[in-house]
């Protein structure tokens, strides 16, 4: 593992911009700026935080107010694996920050990656689960499953394979498999399904995420069905990254890459740059630029959006709120606006939650419809609002008081 960076006296002129993704979940949003109070205790350096969409500040924003104070500005990544985000989305802003302040240097750095110090903590999240378990990788027959989000860029489902085969050499795990929640294949449920042929003892599943989010909790749903599916073998999911220390030690190394200019892409099986089998219409940057000016337009407004077309992953969940004429007057924005916030405070919803046009139901408003469940709750007010999210929205159980009918 890399040692802990630390800035030299002399960089009193330099900033770090750190990007996440972005959330609607604030809690995940104040992970990323947690990890930037962090690593500028570790660096000594000024450290901002920025999201590619659906939090502030924009990448752009957040560039500008570090062009008043310093001439030198290293962007680190906050992305597991290179995908599009990595490769053409902060590309794009960067050259447009770079346009936008001639006078300042802005360093692009590469993403996480496959690095020791990951592997490291996986390990402990492994071992976390072994002892939960009451098992002994040296003793018994314990296989393990890294299970990422997927992706439909090649390349970044390639290194979740990669890390999970480096997990497995060297250690005393009877297997380690690579699988994922969405997108690509083996799906994680394929995955715990082949192992249970082989019977070990335990099967630890490690969510390779950086937040406690709905992805997150999906893994932990799948690895607690299969305990329960499969009496002979016990598994259990172990905890995402977090802000475990050791995620600054990589963020560390990103940031002396890019300030040094000694970023290493994966250039040669980037589906952006040869033509990979399958992947011939992605080749190109003129493609690739269009796709991150589209995804960029797309979302430039970070005030609605919830209202935002532009999802990665559906939700278990949609909810429709009539905001029509009379639902409106009967209090409809009100209760959308509740069940907004409610559902951003939960750590279990899934949901989306769009304003709706006339269901038909003048005079029996506000209406709330739920599907795929095809339930609709009448006459909801906004102190009903957290009702709907903590039972039905997080358990599945019908606010049955509410209800004005079933589909």
């Amino acid at each position: 593992m890399s040692e802990a960076i630390t800035a030299p006296e002399t960089l009193d002129d330099e900033a770090v911009l750190l990007v996440g993704h972005g959330s609607r979940r604030e809690k995940s949003n104040e992970q990323v700026r947690d990890l930037a109070v962090e690593l500028e205790g570790r660096l000594g350096i000024p450290v901002d935080a920025a999201f590619l969409e659906l939090a502030e500040p924009a990448i752009d924003e957040a560039i500008a107010g570090l062009a008043r104070a310093v001439s030198q500005v290293s962007v680190v990544h906050l992305s597991l694996f290179a995908a599009s985000h990595v490769k053409n989305d902060v590309p794009l802003a960067v050259e447009q920050a770079r346009e936008a302040h001639p006078e300042l240097t802005i360093n692009n750095g590469a993403h996480l990656g496959v690095h020791p110090a990951l592997l490291d903590l996986l390990d402990d999240r492994a071992a976390a689960v072994e002892a939960e378990l009451g098992v002994d990788r040296e003793e018994d027959d314990v296989a393990a499953v890294v299970c990422a989000r997927g992706s439909s860029d090649p390349d970044a489902n390639a290194d979740v394979h990669k890390l999970a085969r480096l997990l497995y050499e060297g250690r005393e795990f009877s297997r380690v498999e690579a699988s994922f929640i969405g997108v690509t294949e083996p799906l994680l449920d394929d995955t715990l399904h082949d192992i249970a042929k082989t019977r070990p003892d335990a099967v630890v599943v490690i969510p390779y995420m950086l937040g406690d989010g709905v992805l997150t909790g999906r893994i932990k749903d799948g690895a607690r069905e299969f305990d329960e599916e499969y009496p002979y073998v016990d598994a259990a999911p172990g905890e995402p990254l977090g802000t475990d220390t050791r995620l600054l030690d990589v963020l560390g190394d990103r940031w002396q890459e890019a300030r040094t200019g000694s970023v290493e892409m994966s250039c040669d099986t980037c589906k952006y740059k040869v033509e990979l089998d399958g992947y011939e219409e992605d080749q190109g940057g003129a493609r690739a630029m269009l796709r991150a000016l589209t995804h960029q337009a797309e979302h430039a407004d970070r005030e609605n959006v919830d209202d935002d077309p532009h999802v990665h992953d559906a939700p278990e969940k949609h909810v429709a709120v009539c905001t029509n004429q009379t639902c409106a007057q009967d209090g409809a924005p009100a209760v959308l606006e509740r069940l907004r916030q409610a559902a951003r405070d939960s750590d279990q919803c899934d949901a989306r939650i769009t304003r709706s046009s006339c269901l038909g139901r003048c005079g029996e408003g506000p209406m709330v419809a739920v599907y795929p469940d095809g339930v609709w709750y009448g006459g909801v007010e906004d102190e009903d609002a957290a009702d709907i999210v903590s039972s039905h929205l997080d358990r599945d159980r019908i606010v049955s008081e509410l209800v004005d009918q079933t589909l």
